[in-house]
């Protein structure tokens, strides 16, 4: 049995595990990489036609995000999910096709002016429709057999509507080995989703890291925070400006506004309106109020639905879809908040917000979450002094404040207090989904507060696992160049023609024994090709 680390390892996005057992190869994860990273990925190490099945921890685009691309370059499994989940999956997976697309579609327009190459998008909406056929979704708690001598079961992570740890069981020669997959684990007492769930026995664990270095410190009064914070910006005459994920952050955050006009906690301002300006936000937040969702929902959020309460609707609730609605929000001089995606300020209408607000004195630009290395949301976050958006220089002016403790993610206490609940301690931690030190460092806290021996490993590395644990592949150290957009794409389009050769090598394999008439033809097909594309 192996295990094969490509993705957020010593990195926090991009999370993809390869786990190959009972003759079988079992992804875990596909996500995109977001903002800076500091190391080369290496590729997937087989054809994606040999890939049997991935399961996926939950719908955030750094864990789901790269599941259309496989399906359009070969990959024909299965992917199980939560029940959730899928649902989730099916507005993301979506919405990053059409980032792709319209990114695309940008940088032609530049290289038609240029005289550069046309690019392809990543994948298209009509490669993540597809993708979304291959889903099998399930419930929480129940094992399935996922091959003969695999077993699999999800258990609640509490990150995300739908969020899972999932546990494998393999059984080889006899012997069981258990593996357990943190995914993202939640932080605790938040809104509408329930805490993590505590985990079962195994013996090897692969765990996130992404808030392994700090603590998030006494649970915070988040509606008292925010009510400061959206008081003292409209009695300014400001905006309040939240960059946030459109899935499951802002649904918290509308579910504590809620709260505040409930309890008529703003004064002066008792009708203010509170806009969510993001079609993914908009549709996520009805998929929060389908009802076999239901049992997703903590016991608080039950109360309230059984006494008829919608938890995150209230009086002054916008929901902009159009372009026009959204350019609207800016046009009225109006106090009011607004919600927009991307929550790192990558792409998306918060730009648009920013460009309008972040050199208002008046106004209030809050962050609510994490914000990665190399992300505009961290130089605002760091104090960038200046920005630049849509090809014009912005000084920031506006009140930058962050929202102590609302992360979705466990902080290093939590994690800890996460693997001290196994039943036994595990033979070996694997730690993944963390910047490049804090992996390290939080490899270093469990071996020296739990005693069990953890390693934070690097892309490309690989393990036999089983009764030991031993290396068997070291990975590449490769760091990261700044690239421009037009190499990003360039690199993709490579990863699709590298992606093609495995599957060549494959199809070749499965003709062995063929007539020797069909496989001289087809071989003067192959050397015909390459000698049309060898480059001296």
């Amino acid at each position: 049995m192996k295990l094969y680390f490509i993705g957020a390892a010593h990195e926090v996005t991009g999370s993809c595990t390869m786990l190959s057992a009972c003759g079988k190869n079992i992804m875990i994860d596909c996500g995109l990489e977001q903002g800076g990273n500091v190391y080369e990925n290496v590729d997937i190490p087989l054809p994606l036609s040999e890939v049997d099945a991935l399961l996926l921890t939950h719908a955030h685009i750094d864990h789901s995000g790269r599941i259309p691309f496989i399906v359009a370059n070969g990959f024909k499994s299965d992917i199980y999910s939560t029940e959730a989940t899928y649902e989730l999956c099916k507005i993301m997976l979506l919405d990053s096709a059409h980032i792709q697309e319209s990114d695309a579609e940008w940088q032609n327009r530049k290289n038609e002016r240029s005289g550069r190459e046309v690019v392809k998008p990543l994948y298209t909406i009509k490669d993540a429709e597809k993708s979304l056929e291959h889903f099998k979704p399930c419930g929480y708690g129940e094992y399935f057999t996922l091959f003969e001598g695999i077993q699999v079961r999800f258990i609640d992570a509490g990150h995300l509507l739908g969020s899972s740890c999932i546990e494998i069981k393999v059984t080889e020669d006899s012997k069981t080995t258990t593996l357990l997959f943190s995914g993202d684990l939640g932080n605790v007492n938040r809104p509408l989703i329930r805490d993590p769930q505590m985990p079962p026995q195994a013996d090897y664990v692969v765990i996130e890291s992404t808030y392994g270095d700090r603590l998030h410190g006494p649970r915070p009064d988040y509606v008292g925070q925010l009510t400061r914070i959206v008081q003292t910006t409209l009695d300014r005459g400001g905006n309040v400006v939240i960059p946030s994920f459109a899935v499951g952050r802002t649904q918290e955050l509308l579910y504590l506004f809620r709260v505040m006009k409930e309890k008529s906690l703003i004064y002066g301002h008792d009708d203010f309106a509170v806009w969510v300006d993001s079609p993914l936000a908009v549709d996520a937040t009805a998929i929060y109020a389908n009802k076999k969702l239901k049992g997703y929902f903590d016991n608080e959020t039950l109360q309230l639905l059984s006494r008829g309460i919608d938890p995150i609707h209230f009086p002054g609730l916008n929901l902009s879809v159009t372009s026009e609605e959204s350019k609207a929000i800016n046009s009225d001089p109006t106090p009011k908040i607004i919600l927009s995606a991307s929550g790192m300020c990558e792409a998306g209408r918060i730009r648009h917000h920013l460009k309008h607000n972040l050199w208002r004195h008046e106004s209030t630009i809050l962050f609510v979450g994490y914000q990665a290395e190399g992300t505009l949301g961290r130089r605002i976050v760091d104090g960038a002094t200046d920005v630049k958006l849509f090809g014009e220089d912005i000084h920031v002016n506006a009140e930058i404040e962050q929202l102590d403790g609302i992360s979705g993610h466990a902080d290093k206490n939590m994690l800890l207090n996460w693997l001290e609940h196994m039943p036994q301690k595990p033979k070996a931690v694997f730690v993944n989904h963390g910047h490049d030190s804090v992996c390290d460092l939080f490899a270093q806290a469990v071996t020296e507060k739990l005693g069990v021996p953890a390693t934070a490993p690097y892309s490309g590395d690989g393990y036999e696992i089983g009764e030991n644990m031993v290396q068997t592949d070291v990975g590449r150290r490769v760091l990261c160049s700044k690239k421009s957009a037009p190499t990003r794409k360039a690199s993709a389009v490579f990863e699709r023609l590298y992606l093609a050769g495995l599957n060549l090598q494959a199809v070749i394999e499965q003709n062995r024994g063929g007539a020797n008439k069909d496989l001289a033809r087809f071989t003067d097909q192959i050397l015909a090709l390459c000698e049309k594309y060898k480059r001296d």
